[in-house]
């Protein structure tokens, strides 16, 4: 059983930064693709970006450019650093990790961090 706890959300105005994090715990991190979701008040979960096990990384096309996906596995931590931040941009942010075991996908979903984006 893996636990994802995300944290570095809160306040930011537009043109601004975050960064966020995700922790992970009690399995092997590096085997997992890791992403980042969104989502907002009665809408669905949305892909923000995804780095693979291998370190490949993919993004949501508004986001390429200003957000960046990174892991260290020896810190069992996945990134997302998001720039010129958009009131667009504010929901919940969730930690994803994907693995395949056998027949099996084996998923796993953090809590969130609230992102708010407003001057």
């Amino acid at each position: 059983q893996v636990q994802l706890v995300e944290s570095g959300g809160g306040l930011v105005q537009p043109g601004g930064s975050l960064s966020l994090s995700c922790a992970a715990s009690g399995g092997i991190f590096s085997l997992y693709d890791m992403s980042w979701y969104r989502q907002d008040p009665g809408e669905q979960r949305e892909l923000v970006a995804t780095i693979t096990s291998g370190g490949s990384t993919n993004y949501r096309g508004s986001e390429k450019g200003r957000f960046t996906i990174s892991r260290d596995n020896a810190k069992n931590t996945v990134y997302l650093q998001m720039n010129n931040l958009k009131p667009d941009d504010t929901a919940v942010y969730y930690c994803h990790a994907y693995r395949i075991a056998g027949d099996a996908e084996v998923t796993y979903w953090g809590k969130g961090t609230q992102v708010t984006v407003s001057s």
